[in-house]
């Protein structure tokens, strides 16, 4: 699922600076403006630690270029900051304090205020500061805006009390949420996107006196208070100030209950006055109790809104609304079959409310107008990749969806929400959770029984921080190691991804949804429906992608057998949802051309839902629907009729709610088709407990990232090392080796746990817990040297390892051509060339594909696909020093050149570096006897697959894998390499003579 709209988020938006220069007091009472910004060259272009102004953005062209230029209109001094920008994603600038540097306090000051020349655009400037923490860089974000609506140079003052908290992105962890104004770090300006523009700013300052009523406020516990009927409720009213300073005037708050959908008899009528007076400690708290009333009656919920008036300080943002429950009613009745449950419920609801539950919307578009979410009745939320509370802990994320779904009680049915993340390998947009390997690496394991458990892990860290949706596991079968999304694939194998889909009962529990609803499960998503692990390189129009989101050309047979096998399969395991892709399917003689997968009703509705009997809910992608050819309306239309059930719309939410209720009453969506689409995922909703209990069940917290969920995690990446060339039988090595270690990611956790880690690209360095490959090797007992660019002395040193691969990257930002092939950097080559002339070597490669490595073949002695491991690098010294053997075989064929892309097992012209299903192994004694036991292998074979003797059938397989591995070394010919991946397919068909014949072929031509 892109993230584009969400990269905004992840600028570095800094912070406030030191005083430079006094201005008069405009009056006696006032405090003398103060000068934080001249640009006139005393605060030089530059970064922390030291002070200095420094641009950023979302990719190379994003950041502005800046200068400051002599002005004869200047408003303060001779020089003004200039710029210009074009900018697709995101971009600004910063002035940032020294962070050696004390911070400076604001707290008596109004506001800040600063020269633009405006150009008349009418488009929105955010500006932002930094308050409090270490440094600039953590610290508090608080943001407010400006139009560019004028021209010519204007002063734009920003009052402090116009400054929100970001609550769909902080840096770092929360500190207080409170704009204390005595600790501030700088500031940020972020320009807008999708045009070339040009800025001018000058004397940027602190203005003004800051009085009570703006510094001090009123704020209710919660905005919605529900009770079950006849019970009480209780709000608490908390006075706060700015800088925690004591009250300097009286605040009065008068309060009266009225005016909501409850009539005056369900509840006893509240009205008062109460006065916090002078004097009063900051964060003193009153309490106004409501009782309600019962009756006999069946009743939805009804709300109470407490109306205030306050005098002295800032009223709460919202009216705190006491909420009666529903109650009485057969949808709420836990002991009602579900599908009773869910008609009943129907019944009740409105065209605007069954469009609400088919609407999902992205946590940041919500989090400063939280009442939408009761408002617009919204079914769902998501959290997109790096998309996080504040602070990023589990405590954080439960606290934070539990706000959310407090606002759906606020409802008249008090529906709850689905809240969704993409915990594709762990639960890895929170830091400190256990990051798996993705995919391919448990593809290369070929463990189902060990890849259910990988999932159930992820699950019970999932499901503990409060969210009961995974958009996880994705069933594509890679077909181009050019695709930026290889790693998500458990391989180019349709057979072996079926194997994997053990996953989804370590996601879901068994396959009739009866676990769902505990603590430790999530419902799953198969993804994405169908072929986008085939789409033709250079077929992508999106943005600078050269395949994601391409067209799959294929014909009738080729989508049956490679691309929709592995959809049956996850519609039999009882998958609860499915996501279909975004790329284009064109059917060799269907007649229809590409057609987008989200308007394609004869898959969805026709394959999915009809032949293979998928009675889940479809879940679009990231404004996915805004890829089919048209309008709004013609989108709504085009994807609804095709069979989506809920849109992912993530900040388009009212648009597209106004939308589907529009289409609806004129007709072109059937009444009919909502109810299916309703019905589904209300019927989900059910599966998952959440009418029963909406909010967090944390009892799973304290395992999140343990130890035990880290062994899991250790095996699986233990097991999913191929072990490619062995050389000598340098590996595994020995503890009294001296080893010389060397690489750009022997030592770095985001390299090893790559895309879709902590944020959606992931990224470089020690961005969560984990143990990297170089710590792994130490403690296993190593006698290590370590240097990234082998530029140490290699003198005295038995073996080398140089582990080298790939950065993280996701989605089609990682295509080939896109910034991105499948080389090595100069660097790892440089490190390569260097360790393996000066010693014996193994190069371990951690990347999310295979890498072209054939030019340096020859002076390695040993090579290992470790795939994108994860957090724990222990797994990966396990198999280097001997305490697993090595197990894991190619998930997907390993290349000569780009220019054989794509490259697959059962191809006709098949000749690659290392077949698909290849893999040496460690520790084990390989059979004796060449083909005779072979021979003996495949009648033994044919046996065990008569019997159903599946475990035995596979080892019988593997004996002869072994043989013909061992008797082919490195001469890996055409005619060895198609018998032999022709072997492991046939193998996870349960075909275990067959396979051992193609064996036979594969030795014979060794």
């Amino acid at each position: 699922m892109p993230r584009t709209a969400l990269l905004v988020s992840t600028a570095l938006l800094a912070a406030l600076l030191p005083v430079s220069a006094a201005r008069a007091a405009p009056a006696a009472d006032a405090p003398a403006s103060v000068l934080v910004d001249r640009f006139e060259g005393e605060v030089p272009f530059a970064s922390q630690p030291a002070e200095g102004l420094f641009t950023w953005g979302g990719d190379a062209d994003d950041p502005p270029t800046l200068r400051l230029a002599e002005r004869p209109d200047a408003p303060e001094g001779q020089k003004v900051l200039a710029g210009d920008y074009d900018i697709s994603g995101y971009g600004g600038f910063t002035h940032d304090y020294a962070a050696d540097g004390p911070a400076h306090d604001w707290s008596a000051y109004r506001g800040i205020r600063f020269w633009w020349e405006g150009r008349g655009t009418g488009r929105t400037v955010t500006f932002e500061i930094k308050d409090g923490g270490a440094h600039g860089e953590a610290s508090e974000l608080w943001t407010t805006s400006f139009a560019d609506d004028f021209t010519g140079w204007k002063q734009i003052e920003l009052p402090f009390t116009d400054f929100v908290y970001r609550t769909d992105y902080q840096p770092v962890g929360g500190i207080d949420q409170v704009l204390g104004l005595t600790g501030m770090w700088g500031y940020a300006v972020t320009l807008p996107t999708g045009a070339k523009g040009s800025f001018a700013m000058d004397a940027v300052e602190l203005y003004g006196t800051a009085d009570q009523s703006l510094r001090a406020s009123v704020t209710a516990d919660a905005a919605v208070h529900p009770v079950a009927e006849g019970a009480t409720a209780s709000v608490r009213l908390t006075v706060a100030t700015t800088g925690s300073r004591p009250l300097d005037e009286p605040v009065t708050i008068t309060y009266r209950t009225g005016g909501g959908s409850a009539s005056p008899a369900d509840y006893a009528p509240a009205e008062g006055t109460f006065t916090f007076p002078a004097g009063t400690a900051s964060g003193t708290s009153r309490v106004v109790q409501v009782r309600t009333r019962k009756d006999r009656a069946a009743e939805t919920a009804e709300t109470i809104p407490l109306n205030l008036t306050v005098t002295g300080a800032r009223p709460p943002a919202e009216t705190p609304q006491i909420v009666i429950d529903a109650h009485g009613l057969p949808y709420l009745d836990p002991k009602l079959p579900v599908q009773r449950r869910v008609a009943d419920l129907l019944s009740r609801m409105s065209p605007e409310e069954k469009a609400g539950q088919m609407t999902q919307a992205e946590r940041g578009a919500v989090a400063a107008t939280p009442g939408d979410i009761a408002t617009y009745a919204l079914g769902s939320l998501l959290s997109g990749g790096g998309s996080t509370p504040t602070p990023n802990t589990p405590e954080g994320w439960a606290k934070m969806i539990d706000g959310f779904q407090l606002r759906a009680q606020a409802t008249r049915l008090q529906i709850p929400l689905i809240y969704g993340v993409d915990a594709v390998h762990g639960h890895n947009n929170l830091v400190g959770a256990t990051v798996m390997p993705h995919n391919i690496g448990l593809g290369a394991a070929r463990d189902p029984k060990l890849a259910e458990r990988t999932a159930a892990v992820t699950a019970a860290e999932v499901r503990a921080t409060g969210v009961p949706w995974d958009f996880a596991p994705c069933l594509c079968v890679t077909r181009d190691e050019r695709w930026g999304r290889s790693y998500e694939s458990f391989g180019e194998d349709p057979a072996l991804v079926a194997s994997m889909e053990t996953v989804i009962q370590g996601f879901q529990g068994r396959a009739d949804g009866r676990d769902l609803d505990r603590h430790d499960k999530v419902l799953a998503t198969a993804k994405h429906f169908v072929g986008d692990g085939g789409t033709a390189y250079g077929s992508s129009t999106t943005g600078t992608y050269t395949i994601d989101q391409g067209v799959t050309e294929v014909t009738r047979q080729e989508l049956e057998a490679v691309h929709l096998a592995p959809y049956a399969e996850a519609v039999d395991r009882g998958v609860g949802s499915v996501m279909p892709s975004y790329s284009s399917l064109d059917i060799a003689g269907d007649g229809k051309g590409p057609v987008k997968m989200h308007a394609r009703g004869d898959m969805i509705n026709g394959v999915l839902k009809g032949r293979m009997g998928f009675d889940g809910f479809v879940i679009s992608d990231w404004n996915g629907i805004d890829q089919i050819p048209g309008d709004l309306a013609s989108d709504v239309r085009t994807s609804i009729n095709a069979g989506l059930d809920m849109i992912m719309v993530p900040y388009g939410y009212k648009d597209f709610r106004a939308a589907l209720v529009a289409e609806v009453r004129a007709g072109r969506i059937s009444e009919k088709r909502v109810d299916d689409a309703v019905s589904r995922i209300l019927t989900q909703k059910f599966r998952l407990g959440l009418f029963e209990r909406p909010y967090a069940d944390t009892r799973g917290a304290s395992a999140i990232g343990s130890a035990a969920h880290r062994a899991v995690a250790r095996q699986a990446v233990a097991e999913s090392q191929v072990l490619l060339k062995n050389a000598g039988g340098l590996l595994p090595l020995k503890r009294s080796q001296k080893v010389y270690v060397a690489g750009s990611n022997a030592d770095d956790i985001g390299n090893q746990s790559g895309g879709w880690t902590v944020t959606w690209q992931g990224s470089s360095g020690d961005i969560t817990p984990g143990t990297t490959i170089l710590q792994a090797m130490r403690r296993a007992g190593g006698n290590v040297t370590y240097s990234k660019d082998a530029s140490a002395p290699t003198t005295g040193h038995d073996v080398g390892v140089v582990v080298v691969g790939e950065t993280p990257y996701a989605e089609g930002v990682g295509d080939v051509g896109n910034g991105h092939d499948l080389e090595l950097s100069a660097e790892d080559k440089a490190a390569v060339d260097k360790v393996c002339a000066a010693m014996k070597c193994a190069v371990l490669i951690v990347s999310g594909r295979p890498q072209l490595i054939g030019d340096r073949l020859g002076e390695i002695d040993a090579l290992v696909a470790s795939w994108l491991p994860g957090t724990e690098g222990d797994g990966v010294a396990d198999v280097l020093y001997g305490k697993r053997p090595f197990t894991g075989r190619l998930p997907v064929t390993w290349p000569r050149s780009e220019a054989q892309l794509p490259i697959n097992v059962g191809d006709r012209s098949y000749d690659p570096q290392f077949p698909y299903g290849w893999g040496l192994t460690t520790l084990t004694k390989v059979p004796s006897g060449g083909e005779h036991t072979l021979k003996t292998l495949a009648v033994a074979g044919r046996v065990a697959e008569r019997l159903g003797a599946d475990e035995a059938g596979r080892t019988l397989v593997t004996e002869a894998r072994l043989i013909v591995q061992q008797k082919a070394g490195q001469r890996i010919t055409a005619a060895v390499s198609a018998p032999f991946a022709d072997a492991d397919h046939l193998l996870l068909t349960g075909d275990y003579g067959k396979a051992v014949d193609r064996l036979i072929t594969a030795y014979r031509a060794a």
